[in-house]
């Protein structure tokens, strides 16, 4: 037993080296090829072309499978082998296990993913070219799927399945209004994807059946489940990021917002409702149902209100990673192995465990005393008990040993697994490199060679090029010269009225100074007199003082006697005399001021007299300088007016020999051009001579309007050149005589071009300059365009607007006459046939008496259409002139209205045929779509000039509706009758034999053979038809002739 425990003790070491060294590549290299295997196979089962849904077992493996090799890499490889393009059921199963491992796989699964990014967008653009089916529906699920993986790339804090806390969400923003403003943005864009395919999977449906019932309808409604999740998701997280956004933007900011989930919300409550109430739907998931009205984000306490939808999945479809976590969980078996009961119950059940229970204890059955073989009995007892405890010891040894074992061995599965997986890794990246580098190398050939062609090209424009620059370079040298002319015009215009001013200023001045002299000799004067006056009135107060005086010394004389009254009298009169020689003395040395400033305003005065004579002569000399200068610049200005219109008549005339000489070149011998072309250049020539002689006379009138002269002199020259270019090319596309003639009229027109130029060169022959010649050779040559235009436009107007109505007169009688013969086919029927042919005629001919109605009620409203837009758009025109006005018009009306006489004579000799039982449903159902084709040309020519508000064109466009259900009621009751018909005839193989079938086996076989190749021809010689008709119509309608005028 020693030996046995140390033995096991040595095993831990020992095992290890042996798969490390021997078995441990091999294993993990088998066990990724049964995983690749297994996934290949549970792929292929999830995703091919029987219309049912996928299983979820398969789904299931494929989302297990991702989170074994973390990534996406093994499903890609498989799934890039699936012709996805070529069929679409299976693009459409494909793209609903994508979807759920988009969800629920690893979270590698997406980055994996954006390599094919570009395949899916061109395989989106592909199904987006069908308008009907499961290709239409790939196409919008593509857009679904690609926008799923962006948002999760711009947004890596969302997972697949999109689960998220409130915490979560808020730091997804930042805590930035400007991240949640545009995470809202994106998510109204991701959900409105889902919405685009709920809507359009429910528009492929009928309702009115139980469609969910069905495989087909169950295969289109499965993905919606992973559509159902989602949306409820991105409708709770959009609500919280509105009222989130409301609390910190104004409201007027937010409208948008607002009205999109408006919308939004309106359809997806529409879809959920409509959703729950399929059984499909009701054993697999549990659709909540949103309020009534959506929540008012104007108001905050709303969100408490708010309840996030749940969708509820039933237990038993457990998520993926659960089951992944089971599946790790059971690889490894962590518990003591213990033996089955049975085994460790056996020796009791034979011989047992205790002396009580012991069967072969005799002492105490009957009391006797043990033999030697009951001591054996119970030695061996004894030893069995021990081997027991020891293996049960051993047991648990062992185990502690396994475990040990199995953890090491996890432990090297696991660096192997991750160690392959990175090896997985390097080759995809370096298949990636080398895909890559494929693609550079055809790139660097595809741009060796564009590089080539381009050279090529190059060297073919160089000489163009190098002609188009030297008319580039002088047309801007022109330009150059004209423009500095205009310069220096303006230039001496603001000198002119620079002068003016300061000649104005100076007068002025002038008058402001004598003005001045004039009131300062006025108050000099004033005062003058005022002083003067005082000093007189001062004098005559002395005189008076002085007499008084000498009085007063007669009266001292007399009176002595009474010396001492008179001596009072003389001391007042002494003191009033020093008062008056005190203010006398006063009044003169006031005078005496008042003089000194007299005199010093006079020098003044003087002084500013001498200064404005002095200015006034200097600003008389400016004056006249600018005089002498305006004139010499006004003179320079003419000469500088006469030098650019002598450049522009050069110029002109150089693209006149420029375009005379492109006649005779060779290389202008493959150029062509259209009569029409030819007539509308002439007439734009023809306009710019009669502007030429307008400027003219005016330059003869007044010299200052050279520029409009010289425009006209320049656009004259491209002009004519442009018809000496285009006449020459017309002549190559008519006959010998014709070309013949309309050269040599080309030429004569350059030639009076260049002898009217010649004489606008002189001054002298300016005014006698005439070009009634020129006129008369373009004149000349828009006679020849005109002969040479198209029969379609040989009409007259007369001719034209009688035709119009004769057309849509004979497409009435027609529809008429073919109403009356099926009327009468009808009524043949009933006389002669009976049974199930009696019943398919009479069906037929109904849906074509229908069919006439509704063209006859087309015809009518095109009428009263037509009648509109030409009594709108003529005005004071006759109708017939407006229809010839607008020929191109008139004349698709005319082709519209021939077609739809035309196809319904057609089909009622087709109906004809058919009820007599010589014709094929097929023609008729031929006529039906031939007529259905007319009556849309026709609505489409009477509707292209009409008004969008218009009653009539309303009533066009019902009368069109009209036409195509009773098209399409012509056409299922063709087949119905058909089909009818071939059930009467059945076949009966009851009777023949083997051989009999064999052979008629092999002439069936040969006769599809025949009916294919015959189906291919056909439709080869159909192609070559319609493009015959297409170009006879063109050459009708002048289509080629005026794209090549244009070109």
């Amino acid at each position: 037993m020693d030996r046995v425990k140390s033995s096991m003790q040595q095993v831990p070491n020992a095992i290890p080296k042996v798969i490390r060294r021997t078995g441990g590549a091999n294993s993990l290299e088998l066990e990724k090829e049964n995983f690749e295997r297994g996934q290949a196979v549970s792929i292929n089962k999830a995703i091919n072309t029987q219309e049912v849904a996928v299983k979820e077992k398969h789904a299931r493996t494929c989302i297990l499978g991702t989170h074994h090799e973390k990534g996406a890499h093994t499903f890609w490889a498989a799934v890039n082998r699936l012709p996805l393009s070529s069929n679409a059921v299976l693009c459409w199963k494909f793209c609903h296990v994508f979807h759920k491992l988009l969800r629920d796989g690893h979270p590698n699964v997406i980055k994996d993913s954006m390599r094919n990014k570009a395949d899916l967008t061109d395989m989106s653009r592909m199904w987006g070219h069908l308008s009907e089916g499961y290709g239409k529906l790939c196409s919008i699920y593509l857009k679904l799927l690609i926008t799923k993986m962006e948002f999760h790339i711009k947004n890596p804090r969302f997972p697949g399945n999109l689960q998220m806390s409130n915490r979560q969400l808020d730091e997804a923003g930042e805590n930035d209004v400007n991240n949640f403003f545009q995470l809202t943005v994106e998510m109204f864009d991701y959900l409105e994807c889902e919405l685009n395919l709920f809507l359009g999977v429910f528009s492929s449906l009928d309702m009115s059946r139980s469609v969910s019932v069905t495989a087909a309808g169950q295969c289109r409604l499965a993905p919606l489940i992973q559509v159902i999740l989602d949306s409820s998701h991105l409708y709770d997280y959009t609500v919280k990021l509105l009222f989130k956004l409301h609390s910190c933007l104004p409201a007027d900011t937010l409208q948008g917002h607002r009205d999109r989930f408006q919308e939004q919300f309106k359809k997806l409550k529409s879809l959920f409702y409509r959703s729950s109430n399929l059984q499909y739907f009701k054993r697999l998931i549990q659709i909540p149902q949103l309020p009534e009205n959506p929540p008012n984000f104007l108001r905050a306490s709303a969100l408490s209100e708010h309840i996030s939808p749940v969708v509820v999945i039933p237990a038993e479809s457990s998520s993926p990673e659960l089951e992944h976590v089971v599946e790790t969980d059971d690889l490894v078996d962590t518990d003591v192995p213990v033996l089955p009961a049975a085994l460790e119950t056996k020796f009791d059940d034979l011989f047992g465990t205790s002396a009580a229970i012991d069967p072969f204890n005799f002492n105490s059955q009957n009391g006797m005393r043990k033999d030697d073989k009951d001591r054996l009995i119970e030695q061996l007892t004894r030893e069995i008990q021990a081997l027991k405890d020891e293996l049960d010891s051993f047991r648990l040894e062992s185990g502690r040993l396994c475990q040990a074992l199995r953890g090491r061995v996890n432990e090297l599965e696991a660096e192997l697994a991750e160690q392959s997986h990175l090896r997985l890794q390097a080759a995809g990246e370096s298949e990636f490199l080398k895909a890559e580098l494929d693609d550079l190398r055809r790139v660097r050939e595809d741009t060796e060679k564009e590089q080539r062609s381009l050279t090529e090209i190059e060297k073919k424009a160089q000489a163009n090029e190098q002609r188009y620059t030297k008319l580039k370079e002088k047309y801007s040298e022109l330009v150059q010269s004209h423009a500095d002319l205009l310069r220096k015009n303006a230039e001496v215009t603001r000198q002119m009225t620079v002068a003016r001013a300061a000649q104005d200023e100076v007068d002025a001045v002038r008058r402001e100074m004598q003005e001045k002299v004039k009131a300062a000799q006025e108050i000099a004067d004033r005062q003058e007199r005022e002083q003067l006056e005082q000093l007189q009135e001062l004098q005559r107060e002395l005189v008076s003082s002085r007499t008084e005086l000498d009085s007063l010394k007669t009266t001292l004389a007399s009176s002595q006697q009474s010396s001492e009254v008179i001596g009072t009298q003389l001391v007042a009169l002494e003191s009033e005399k020093a008062e008056l020689v005190q203010s006398l003395s006063k009044v003169e040395a006031e005078l005496a001021a008042r003089g000194e400033e007299l005199e010093r305003v006079q020098s003044s005065l003087a002084t500013e007299r001498e200064s404005g004579v002095k200015t006034a002569e200097a600003l008389q000399n400016q004056l006249n300088e600018k005089e002498s200068r305006e004139q010499s610049l006004e003179s320079q200005l003419v000469t500088a007016r006469w030098s650019s219109l002598q450049g522009a008549v050069e110029e002109a005339e150089k693209i006149i020999q420029d375009s005379l000489a492109q006649i005779d070149d060779p290389v202008h011998i493959s150029c062509t051009s259209s009569a029409d072309y030819l007539a509308s250049r002439c007439q734009a020539s023809l306009d710019c001579i009669d502007r030429l002689h307008s400027a003219r006379q005016a330059f003869l009138a007044d010299n200052t309007g050279v520029s409009e002269l010289v425009r006209v002199v320049t656009q004259c020259g491209h002009l004519v050149g442009d018809t000496i270019v285009q006449g020459s090319a017309t002549s190559h596309m008519v006959p010998v005589e014709q070309a013949d003639a309309l050269s040599e009229s080309v030429k004569a027109c350059g030639a009076e071009t260049l002898a009217l130029l010649g004489q606008m060169k002189q001054q002298d022959s300016l005014t006698a300059a005439d070009n009634s010649k020129l006129k008369a050779a373009l004149e000349a040559i828009l006679a020849t365009a005109e002969k040479l235009r198209p029969r379609g436009l040989e009409l007259q107007q007369g001719e034209l607007g009688d035709l119009v109505e004769q057309e849509m007169a004979a497409t009435s009688a027609a529809v008429e006459s073919a109403a009356t013969r099926i009327e009468e086919m009808l009524n043949k029927s009933r006389a002669v046939d009976t049974g199930i042919k009696m019943e398919v005629n009479e069906r037929i001919l109904a849906s074509c008496t229908e069919l006439m109605r509704a063209i006859k009620q087309l015809v009518l409203s095109s009428k009263n259409l037509q009648r509109d837009i030409v009594e709108s758009g003529r005005g004071a025109a006759s109708m017939k002139e407006f229809y010839a006005k607008n020929s191109r018009w008139t004349e698709g009306l005319i082709s519209a209205s021939k077609a739809v006489g035309w196809g319904a004579t057609v089909m009622v000799d087709a109906a004809d045929l058919v009820v007599q039982g010589k014709g094929k449903f097929e023609e008729l159902m031929v006529c039906s779509h031939e007529i259905a084709a007319s009556t849309a040309q026709l609505v489409a020519a009477s509707k292209v000039k009409a008004d969008k508000d218009s009653g009539n064109l309303h009533r066009l466009q019902q009368a069109s509706r009209g036409v195509t259900q009773a098209t399409a009621a012509v056409v299922a009751s063709t087949k119905s009758g058909k089909s009818q018909i071939e059930e009467t005839d059945t076949m009966d193989f009851s009777s023949m034999t083997l051989t009999q079938i064999k052979r008629q086996e092999m002439d069936a076989q040969v006769l599809v053979l025949e009916l294919e190749t015959r189906l291919q021809k056909e439709r080869e010689r159909l192609g070559e038809l319609r493009k015959k008709h297409y170009e006879l119509a063109g050459v009708a309608e002048g289509w080629g002739e005026q794209e090549e005028g244009t070109g």
